[in-house]
């Protein structure tokens, strides 16, 4: 199985460099908010077949928000959600845009053998 992290600050259409696994390896969960200046993140894994760095099709897309304090170490992980209304609604225009174009020319065969349903979570509306 082929799988890529992409995480957004909230409301930018570019990911960070760093996936999630990077950013909030190390931290610990919060156990309150007082006192913690939360940033808002968009964590999105797209999965699919094949292996390493070329994937035959994509298959699969989740989304989960999180926040980090960068300072202090902690944040909040949300669980993953899969369904098309809860991506296309959590989703920026400018985030649709950027992996779609991201998956299109990354593996372009992989993005014409994915199905259109999967396509079509990256239109903007």
């Amino acid at each position: 199985m082929w799988k890529q992290n992409f995480m957004f600050r909230a409301l930018d259409a570019t990911p960070l460099k760093e996936s999630e696994q990077e950013l909030f390896h190390d931290t610990d969960p919060a156990m309150d908010s007082a006192g913690l200046h939360l940033e808002k993140f968009l964590s999105v894994w797209i999965q699919g077949d094949g292996e390493d760095e070329k994937p035959t099709a994509y298959t699969n897309c989740y989304v989960r928000t999180a926040t980090l304090d960068f300072q202090k170490r902690v944040g909040f992980l949300q669980p993953l959600q899969g369904r098309s209304h809860q991506i296309k609604q959590q989703l920026t225009a400018g985030q649709k845009e950027f992996l779609r174009g991201w998956l299109s020319s990354h593996a372009p065969q992989a993005w014409e053998a994915s199905d259109d349903h999967f396509r079509d979570l990256f239109e903007a509306e």
